[in-house]
């Protein structure tokens, strides 16, 4: 009885012994926090602001804990403009609407039984659905409707996308996703989430910055499907309320210009839904770790805009907004060589090429890691022309 005790005894203590030293983990990590400054890139007084929004969020409707009043007000604290709701299997969602002067955007997110399927901009109601059916049914589903079908979390270890065919049928592709960053951080507990769960208590939106270091299968998967056709890149807040959907929305959207628009944001809210669904899949809208800073002055140039095609040998350039040498690079994959300069590319051969423009944001100490800041859709490259 006495060894039973004292082995209890003994179990106890180490147990609390754990508790206390991730405390003083999370409590350094905290220290820390206060002093991440944000934004990397401050913003230009003279650049037109572009419009913001959030993509794939979910309410009360399904998983998510906040009501879409309190979804609204989220993103109007965090200065967005829009928010496309996607609650799961919500095959009759409300109509768009204005509420707080956040633009609320029906959507979806379908389950199917090889993976989910986000969907938004449709101008019909979604028929012959069923949850969890055939993911070819959800796909034409979408097509049938008018909407734009986007692979949710294709890659991520839960739920992932597993049939091939639609794969290559669906023009949307979760490239980055928080709700993603967040699963992947579960996976490494003390070297990635305790250090973002310790900065959450000073500065949240560090906090949620931590947890965005990207895995190369997404883009590995992302380039492999987009050889073949023009491909929509997009960053997912999959936001559900936890971490709070302000915080979520302060550190990344989904972002264009006002001149992406046919005339001013319009008043009358399915019109301004249309105008706003249609230039997120126009291939033009950027995704923006917004935490590190705002895009404008941002611009890729060099390709036919329409197609989002270029041809071997072109060379695309990359305009960088304002910004301290040395906080900012350009990254590339695929089929193109970034010249000394850091700003042009040259298209090697034929296939896509993804130019990402990286920030040196604050890191888990007092030091920085590099983080995606300016993402936009890739540029497929094409062979040359005879006789070119």
């Amino acid at each position: 009885m006495k060894s039973a005790k004292r082995f209890l005894s003994l179990s106890v203590r180490a147990v609390l012994g754990m508790l206390l030293l991730l405390l003083g983990i999370a409590g350094f990590f905290a220290f820390a926090a206060g002093f991440a400054d944000y934004p990397v890139v401050p913003p230009s007084p003279k650049a037109k602001a572009w419009i913001r929004g959030a993509y794939h969020v979910h309410t009360t409707r399904s998983d998510g804990n906040g009501t879409p009043a309190k979804v609204a007000a989220a993103a109007k604290a965090a200065g967005l403009d829009f928010v496309v709701l996607t609650d799961h299997n919500d095959l009759k969602p409300p109509t768009a609407t204005w509420m707080d002067g956040v633009l609320l955007i029906p959507g979806v997110e379908l389950s199917t039984n090889a993976g989910h399927l986000a969907a938004f901009g449709m101008q019909r109601p979604l028929q012959d659905v069923k949850p969890w059916g055939p993911p070819e049914q959800a796909v034409a589903a979408v097509e049938a409707a008018g909407g734009t079908a986007v692979l949710a979390h294709p890659v991520q270890k839960k739920n992932p996308w597993t049939d091939e065919p639609t794969a290559h049928r669906v023009p949307g592709f979760e490239l980055y996703s928080a709700d993603t960053f967040f699963r992947q951080a579960l996976r490494s507990p003390v070297s990635r989430l305790l250090p973002a769960v310790g900065a959450s208590l000073i500065n949240p939106v560090h906090g949620v910055m931590l947890l965005v270091a990207p895995e190369p299968e997404p883009t590995t998967r992302f380039l492999e499907l987009a050889r073949e056709r023009t491909r929509l890149a997009l960053c997912a807040h999959d936001a559900h309320g936890l971490p709070a959907y302000e915080t979520v929305f302060s550190a990344l959207d989904m972002e264009f210009p006002p001149e992406l628009l046919s005339g001013p944001l319009s008043q009358d809210a399915r019109e301004a839904a249309a105008q706003v669904t249609k230039a997120l899949a126009s291939t033009q809208a950027l995704c923006v770790f917004r935490a590190l800073g705002a895009p404008e002055g941002f611009a890729l140039e060099g390709y036919d805009v329409q197609s989002r095609e270029a041809p071997v040998g072109a060379t695309l350039t990359v305009r960088l907004p304002e910004h301290v040498p040395g906080t900012v690079e350009v990254r590339v994959w695929g089929e193109g060589r970034l010249a000394p300069d850091g700003q042009h590319i040259e298209l090697t051969g034929p296939g896509v090429v993804q130019v990402e423009v990286w920030a040196h944001a604050p890191g888990r100490f007092f030091g920085h890691e590099w983080r995606p800041w300016l993402v936009p859709s890739p540029v497929r490259v094409v062979p040359r022309a005879p006789g070119i």
